[in-house]
């Protein structure tokens, strides 16, 4: 009860910077240095710092002086409760209401404030409980378990390797646009033909087809090694 409270009493800039702690540190207790939150937030170091007593005060983060701050459980189940929320609704907005995968994400950070649950337990009823969002990023269930993938950066793979593309690890409109642009998608089985040694840029077959990508592209995208 003392956590649903919690998250009912939360305030929008709270809850960006609970989940903003988790994606930078995750479920451990590493502190996170105030400059690292600032610099993601695009803030000060000396907002953090406020916003962290406040966040300590309230059971979500433990928060060491000159030192920075980690997630309690209490914080933890927090974040994982607005993230679920955030990438249901890029699923909804996917499947539904028929956005692309790169108009999704500013939308979803504005549903995700919505604090009711039975809302979201409805939606993730009706989309049959995904498991993963339209950016391949795991959707934590009502109880904050979530299932990783097995994957790899396209860039790490060796030459001659095959695999599904199965995420992006920028989640931009622009490269996502350019995704869009040239049919690349999840789903598609991706093979390293070559690696140039200047710049390190991929020749790659995806599905039939010969396509050269940089390699700030192949570093952007996640694949699954085919067994």
């Amino acid at each position: 009860m003392y956590f649903w409270k919690n998250l009912f009493l939360m305030t929008r800039s709270e809850e960006n910077y609970i989940k903003t702690i988790f994606h930078l540190g995750g479920s451990d207790s590493t502190l996170i240095a105030t400059n690292a939150i600032a610099e993601q937030m695009e803030t000060k170091p000396s907002s953090v710092t406020d916003m962290a007593r406040k966040l300590a005060e309230k059971g979500l983060v433990h928060y060491k002086k000159y030192q920075g701050v980690s997630l309690t459980d209490i914080g933890v189940k927090t974040a994982l409760s607005i993230i679920r929320k955030h990438r249901l609704w890029e699923v909804f907005l996917v499947k539904k209401l028929d956005f692309s995968w790169g108009e999704v994400h500013e939308v979803a950070e504005q549903l995700e404030h919505i604090k009711s649950e039975k809302l979201i337990d409805k939606i993730d009823e009706l989309l049959d409980f995904p498991k993963y969002d339209p950016h391949g990023d795991p959707i934590p269930s009502k109880d904050g378990k979530f299932m990783e993938r097995d994957k790899q950066l396209l860039s790490d793979i060796p030459i001659n390797t095959k695999g599904v593309c199965v995420g992006v690890k920028d989640t931009s409109s622009t490269f996502l646009k350019f995704l869009d642009k040239n049919n690349i998608a999840l789903g598609n089985t991706i093979k390293v033909l070559e690696k140039e040694e200047f710049d390190q840029s991929l020749h790659i077959q995806m599905d039939g087809k010969e396509l050269h990508i940089s390699h700030q592209i192949a570093s952007n995208l996640y694949v699954k090694l085919n067994d």
